[in-house]
């Protein structure tokens, strides 16, 4: 599991790194939010190399880093459906999108570990 959390971590920051460039290149000005990504990537980098060196703490973090997940699931989603009234399908959207995705991928990979790993406790 922990190299998952490195594996999604990589793709929300490589993400961000991709719509800031766009809003640096194609829009008026750089937009800093869009390295939102970036930042629950770096979260989920952390926690996962951290976890690959302490064993003992892997329970815990892991969890930590599901936790991240649903916060990056639900914040891009919460931003499309506080402004859909007026909602454009544009760059901004696709990297909402694409970050609300990917969290929730992250945390059903997270989920069907956990309750493999129970599973296997139990026998």
């Amino acid at each position: 599991m922990p190299n998952t959390a490195i594996l999604f971590g990589r793709l929300l920051i490589l993400l961000g790194i991709i719509g800031y460039g766009y809003t640096m290149f194609f829009a008026e000005k750089a937009a800093p939010t869009s390295l939102i990504p970036a930042v629950f990537g770096l979260i989920l980098m952390v926690l996962g190399h951290i976890s690959n060196a302490k064993e003992n703490l892997r329970k815990h973090l892991m969890h930590g880093a599901v936790l991240i997940g649903l916060i990056g699931f639900g914040v891009p989603v919460f931003q499309i459906f506080r402004n859909i009234s007026n909602f454009v399908f544009d760059f901004k959207a696709v990297l909402l999108i694409s970050m609300s995705l990917l969290c929730l991928v992250f945390v059903a990979l997270c989920v069907k570990s956990f309750m493999d790993a129970r599973r296997s406790e139990a026998v």
